[in-house]
Order: structure tokens, then sequence, then C-alpha cells
């Protein structure tokens, strides 16, 4: 079975009764070109996440299931539709969380590569981190593995995959540091930031520790440059500055940790609201959300040489971001950067902006009406392999009787 696009192509106008235009918005933005598509996933779905394969785009989500429990699923959208979905893993047991999303990630030999997290049997929010790999294009998967080996009842997750050699490196929030020490040692209660590296055979590296303080539920990610992969991650200074830091796997270790800009915001907890990075040669940009002084922004920098350096961060948010952050590299250098902008309550709206190398900023655009509620999640978007014009944007879209399901769309490029 085959899921085909439904092009239903929606003028600005109609894109009103989705979204925007004079819906009360506090910047600028005006209607971006949407085009619907059917989407693969069913009611009661959310945490919807996007990657790319050679000729394609991969969409992974969860869903409630009616037996009970929820279910990992993936389908792949080539230039003839949606495959069939197909399922990864199914449990009672699942840890779903607003921000905390699975993955679905293809490897370089054409494997593919999930992640999903599980409660420890423990009682409290502890959950562990759940990998598995298959070699038949999801038809069936390996019996999972857990890449933390500490064996503390604290929460492990936000989670990055990205191909390393012909397997995975994985890194991801870890929470061994709550935990007190064997001998009743107070614990230091400082979450890290861990990595390790698997292919088909097993583990191919010890856990190593990249940063042993940092914020304690911002997403982490990474993207792949030509001098080798770069990590951006939420920091936690011991005066609880908050800003967003980067480092770089020379294929042994990671380089020490450096801010992409100072920004100097101090919070005292965790904002929930980590960064995003997109990379193509030795070109980098990293889109975040700050409030240093109170003031909500959502910046972009820019590196030409493989995050070694960045430019001054520019501002694309229009005066009242949530955050939520997304970033695409396009081949002219410039970048694309979706966000929340917040219209008044719990309303706000999927925004995208182009911003060139050079800091220049365009116009921004209406993607869909959202919330900035917990339950409208993390929008995601990624580039169309086959189609240069328009992007891939998926969301989690929630009805006024609290339901929710995953939606996709591509949208003209700005």
């Amino acid at each position: 079975m085959h899921y085909d696009p439904t092009r239903a192509l929606l003028s600005v106008c109609t894109l009103v009764a989705l979204s925007a235009c004079g819906s009360g918005g506090t910047g600028e933005g005006t209607g971006a070109e949407l085009e619907l598509l059917d989407s693969p996933a069913g009611a009661l779905s959310g945490e919807p996440f996007l990657s790319s394969t050679e000729d394609g785009v991969v969409l992974s989500w969860l869903e409630q299931s009616p037996e009970g429990g929820h279910t990992l699923w993936f389908a792949r959208l080539g230039r003839d539709g949606w495959s069939e979905r197909r399922a990864v893993a199914h449990g009672s047991d699942f840890f779903v969380n607003w921000a905390d999303f699975p993955s679905v990630v293809a490897g370089r030999d054409g494997s593919l590569w999930a992640h999903w997290l599980q409660r420890d049997r423990a009682e409290g929010l502890a959950y562990g981190v759940r990998v598995a790999r298959s070699d038949d294009g999801g038809a069936s998967w390996s019996s999972p593995w857990t890449p933390h080996e500490d064996g503390t009842p604290t929460e492990h997750g936000f989670v990055s995959l990205f191909p390393v050699g012909k397997g995975m490196g994985l890194a991801w929030l870890d929470g061994r540091g709550y935990a007190p020490g064997p001998d009743g040692t107070p614990a230091p209660r400082e979450m890290s930031v861990r990595f390790r590296t698997v292919d088909r055979a097993g583990p191919t590296s010890p856990e190593l520790a990249v940063d042993t303080r940092t914020c304690d539920c911002c997403q982490t990610d990474v993207a792949v440059t030509s001098e080798g992969p770069v990590l951006v991650y939420r920091d936690r200074s011991v005066d609880e500055v908050r800003d967003i830091h980067v480092t770089r796997w020379d294929g042994v270790s990671w380089s020490d940790p450096k801010p992409v800009h100072e920004d100097g915001w101090v919070i005292g907890g965790c904002p929930v609201n980590g960064p995003a990075v997109a990379a193509a040669g030795a070109g980098v940009a990293v889109a975040w959300f700050t409030a240093p002084g109170d003031a909500p922004q959502v910046n972009v920098a820019f590196s030409g040489n493989a995050a070694l350096r960045f430019s001054p961060p520019t501002r694309v948010d229009d005066g009242d971001p949530a955050g939520r952050v997304d970033v695409l590299l396009r081949p002219d250098g410039s970048a694309l950067v979706s966000w929340l902008e917040r219209t008044g309550g719990d309303a706000a709206e999927v925004r995208i902006r182009r911003v060139a190398a050079d800091g220049v900023a365009g116009p921004s655009k209406v993607v869909t009406s959202s919330t900035a509620a917990r339950a409208g999640g993390f929008p995601r978007m990624i580039d169309i392999p086959w189609d240069p014009q328009r992007i891939l944007v998926a969301w989690t879209d929630v009805a006024a009787d609290g339901g929710a399901r995953v939606r996709v769309a591509t949208v003209e490029a700005p």
C-alpha cells in the first residue's frame, strides 16, 4: 500500500483558515505557499522527526495504539509518494515526552537506525535510551541496545544519531550525575553529554563524556561537515549561564566545547528549548532560542570553517518567540530558520525566515497555526531532494478537544 500525496495547493487566502494573516500575530509574517500532503500518521500521533536518505525523506513519529501503549512508526517519502508505514517498536513502557522525541536515521550502508525512550523499572522518572538497527528497509529490527552502562535510575535522552563510518554515533543527555555515589556521597546533580559509536557487531567505542555539566532537558543536535561532525547543546555554567555550546569530533575525541555566542542568559532552570545545526561542506549554521535579560529571541549564526568560529548572530523572530527552532542550509549558503512565534495566549504560528550568510534577513513566512503549549511539540523541516524550491515540514496539529495528529506539508522556500 502507498500513500499518495494530496495535492491540495493552498493559496495565501486559504491558508488563513489554517493559520495566519490578520490573526493577531505580533510580527511581519505573511503566508507561505503550503501544499498539504496526506500524512501517514494516524490519530493520536505526535513527536515527528525528519531525516534524509540518498533519494528521499524519512518521517518517524509516536502513535497511541488501540491495544494500549505506543508504537514508533516510520514511512519514507519519495517522488511517488509515501511508502507503506512500518512499525519499529511497540511498548506500554515507552517514555513519551513532547520535547524528547524518537528518531529513525539512515546509515551510509543502506541500514536504518532508530532510537526511542523506555521507562526503567525503578520508581520515578528514570528512563533510558534504546537503539535498534534494520538491514531490510525496516521490515525487521534488531533487538534493542542501551548505549549507557551506568545502571543508575536516572534520566537518559535527548539523543542525536548521525552516521559514523559503517555505523552510527550517538550523543545524549545523561543523568547519572543525579545519582548518589555507591558509598552514599551526595550527587552533584549535574546532567552531562555522553557519546559513543556502534555498528552491526555492537559498540565500537567506550562511553565518552563530552561535557559533564549541561542544561538538563534541551535537545542536542549534530551535523556532519567536511571536517567531521559538530555537536551543539545548551551548556550550564556554575553561575547558571545557559548558552549554546559547540564541539567538533576528529574521529578520536571531541574538542573543548565553546559558546556559539556569549548570550549570557542566566536562568535557574532548564528552558526545554535546544539548538539546531545544519552543515554543507565546511559551512555551518546554528539556530537557537535565548532570553538574556528576559528578552526572548531566536538567533542564527554562521561558520565557514566547520564551526571553528562563528559570525555574530542575526535575530530572526518577529518579537515574541516561543523558540523550538530548526535550521536548514541552502545551496547559496543562506539558512532557513523555523520557530514558533506567539500570537496571544497559547496561540502560536510556525514561521520560517531565510537569512543570508552575511546576516541579511528576508521577511518571515507563516507556515501554519500552532500552539505554544507543550502538546504542540517541536515542528521539524527538511530539504526535498528532487525539489530544491520547496521544503518538507512536519508538525503536531492539536485539535480543540485535545486530540493531536502529525501533519505534513511542503512549503515554498522563502
